[in-house]
């Protein structure tokens, strides 16, 4: 009996082909979505899928990295197929359950821990550090490899984000050093669960208005967690933490947004009372993407 015989794959040829029917359905990035799904199906980073690009692809390997495909052309984010997603050159595990970290992001932690170096609040061997709305905990767990004699809270109002975090700092080796707490900053009681005042203060919090929300990519609106992104006017949460600055920051120490693209100017008026030496910064897209101020 003749039998059709499957093609045998190659990494390069794999590689090709789903870039190709990748570009074909209009999906985003789709030779980085091709060598992200394989990698974690090979168990190779993007550089060793090309020197091992002659390596062939068991049967077995074939049909994950199909499924993985399938998932992907539904509009599911490579991240939450993959299970991770990587933070300032770290690896963190990611899912449904948090917001998946962005390069924008690492921007912003970079710009915060800059200015603190020069803060006077960071002169202690033991800065104290509080992390808003943690998520994944990838601010979290960066500050405290950053700064190893750290000691640092990580707030977010959902247990679930709690527990991957968690779960991150364990991966990291840095359990020991973060604190977690499930509080909602919108709470006035707020500083009393977090405990406080910090040194730095950091967040991302939801900003995007209820407008917007319809007009976001579906990989964003049908997959990642909305309450972790959508604030009704969009200015709800930076409202509500710089009305809690002189509890949550220490004189000296420093507060630091990420921002709505178009949040600068009014973020800049929140922080007015009670926060001086406001500064903005850009991303890689030229939008103001940080704001830091430091507490008279």
């Amino acid at each position: 009996m003749n039998m059709a015989i499957e093609k045998e794959w190659t990494v390069v040829g794999l590689l090709k082909t789903t870039t190709d029917f990748f570009s074909e359905k209009q999906i985003d990035e789709a030779r980085l979505s091709a060598e992200l799904l394989l990698g974690h199906v090979l168990g190779l980073k993007r550089l060793d899928l090309y020197l091992n690009h002659e390596r062939p692809v068991s049967a077995r390997e074939l049909e994950a990295f199909r499924e993985s495909c399938r998932q992907r052309l539904q509009g599911r984010p490579v991240q939450y197929i993959a299970g991770e997603a990587f933070f300032y050159g770290n690896r963190f595990s990611v899912d449904e359950r948090v917001l998946i970290p962005r390069p924008e992001t690492e921007l912003v932690l970079e710009h915060a821990l800059e200015r603190f170096a020069l803060c006077e609040a960071s002169s202690g061997e033991e800065p104290s550090l509080l992390d808003i709305g943690t998520g994944s905990g990838c601010i979290a767990v960066t500050m405290a490899l950053r700064l190893p004699g750290a000691r640092v809270t990580a707030a977010d109002v959902s247990e679930e984000a709690l527990q991957v975090a968690a779960a991150n700092a364990e991966a990291h080796g840095v359990a020991d050093r973060i604190r977690f707490v499930r509080a909602d900053m919108l709470d006035p009681r707020f500083p009393d669960a977090v405990g406080g005042p910090f040194d730095m203060v950091i967040s991302n919090p939801p900003y995007i208005p209820e407008t917007e929300w319809g007009g976001l990519q579906d990989e964003v609106r049908l997959f990642e967690p909305r309450l972790a992104l959508v604030a009704p006017e969009g200015f709800e949460y930076y409202r509500s933490i710089a009305g809690m600055g002189s509890a949550l920051v220490r004189k000296g120490g420093l507060l630091c947004f990420e921002l709505h693209a178009d949040g600068a100017e009014g973020v800049k008026g929140l922080v007015s009372q009670g926060f001086g030496d406001i500064e903005v910064i850009r991303d890689y897209g030229q939008l103001d993407r940080a704001l830091s101020c430091v507490r008279c």
